[in-house]
Order: structure tokens, then sequence, then C-alpha cells
């Protein structure tokens, strides 16, 4: 995993993001929703329902939404039923491409993730045609830009809570799990003083694809077209990034 930092690409997504408060709400809303609805409104047991709040109330969502969508998704109001779907594929230059989204209307949102790829050089591919080249992960970030945080003790702590690899890149610490260990290093490093600055299970890249830089435009216009998606909650893809 060394060599690349993905904590610098949420950096950038996080700035981006912050011109579009109403379509982040609305992805939080989703989010919150889909977790409440598969593992219920009760957070000492829920994981993915706290987390999915504790992001919400990252980006200042007003509790009002996270409770409306917690009572949507157990049954206490009604709603709109959301589903998760993946679409695999590949971008300009070959650039392998995962597309999460949630959506109440399947056909549409189909419809328009086909027709982003399309339109930007890219085509959909079938299910597991790309997937192989990523690695499901926990992923925490533990921001070190004051450098007081004592490398080896972070270390020591991470690995005895049951983290398998840490890295420190670009004045944060890299922190990655089994998927299944995520949450308990969380709690344990957060238990420990640790801010948690960012955290969650997603896909960690395997290698890394270099392009012409006429297919990385290309590829960057794909990318915030799918981002301008209000169904589209996350994109992974293996364009190597420069500098």
């Amino acid at each position: 995993m060394a060599g690349h930092s993905k904590w610098k690409n949420i950096q950038s997504r996080k700035n981006a993001q912050d011109a579009k408060k109403g379509k982040i709400f609305m992805r939080h809303a989703k989010n919150i929703y889909t977790a409440a609805k598969l593992g219920g409104a009760d957070l000492t047991t829920n994981n993915a329902l706290r987390t999915a709040i504790d992001k919400a109330k990252a980006d200042n969502m007003p509790n009002d939404n996270i409770e409306r969508n917690i009572k949507k998704a157990t049954g206490d109001l009604d709603g709109a039923n959301y589903e998760e779907i993946t679409y695999e594929g590949y971008g300009p230059g070959g650039v392998a491409v995962i597309v999460h989204a949630l959506t109440d209307n399947k056909n549409r949102t189909a419809s328009e993730v086909r027709h982003a790829f399309k339109k930007n050089g890219g085509n959909l591919g079938e299910t597991g045609s790309v997937s192989f080249m990523f690695d499901r992960k926990g992923y925490i970030v533990i921001s070190n830009e004051d450098g007081k945080i004592d490398e080896d003790e972070l270390t020591l702590d991470a690995l005895e809570a049951g983290a398998e690899d840490i890295q420190m890149e670009d004045g944060a610490y890299e922190i990655f799990t089994e998927p299944e260990n995520f949450q308990e290093v969380v709690n344990q490093l957060s238990e420990s003083g640790y801010h948690i600055e960012d955290s969650e299970v997603t896909l960690i890249l395997q290698t890394y694809n270099s392009v012409s830089e006429e297919d990385a435009e290309k590829m960057q216009t794909l990318i915030e077209t799918l981002e301008d998606n209000e169904d589209v909650q996350d994109i992974h893809h293996n364009l190597e990034e420069t500098d």
C-alpha cells in the first residue's frame, strides 16, 4: 500500500464539496437511511449508522435532518426506499472505475451513469470486471500537522487495537485494518485520546494506471460528471495522481 496517499485525495474532495452543501446533505441523508434500514436505529449496536451520523455532523448537517432520515428508515415516517448499486467500468485510457450509488430509481441511475461513461470516453463493464484490482479495507486518518504525535507510540496503539498497517503521509497517519476490525480500532484509538480526522471502510487500490495528459483530463471530467449526480455516493479509480 505504500507510496500513494489516499488522504491527499480525501482533502481535495472535501474542499471541492464545500460549495455543494445541498448535495452533500442529500448524500449523508441516504447513507444514514441505508445504515438505519439495515442495522436499526440503536447507535450502540449499529456502527455503520454511528459512522454515518459522525460524518454528517462533521459537515454541519442539522440534527433534525439526521433524525428524520433515521425515522424514515425505521418506518416511523413515510419516504422513498433507497437501494445500493455498484457499477464497474473503464474510463479513458483504460482507467478502472467503481461507482457506488444509492437510489430510489435504478433505471434512472443506471442510464445516467452509463451516459456519463460513454460521453467521456469510457464504458461500463460486468460485475467483477475491475473490482479485483481493489482491496476492501478499514481506513482511518489521524492528523499530525503539529507533529506532536509520537509515531512509535501510535503504531503500537494501532497494532494492539487490531490494525494491520500504518503509514505517515502529508502530515497525517493513515491506518489500515481488515473490515471486521475497523470499528474496534476506531473505538480504541478514540478512547486513547487520538483525534480521528476521517474513517471509513473503503476500497484501496492494488495498482495505479498512468495515462496520457489528454486521457487524464477526460477522466477528470468523467469524475466531475459522476460527482454531480446526486445518486452517486463514492467513486474509486486507479488513475495515477500527479502533483
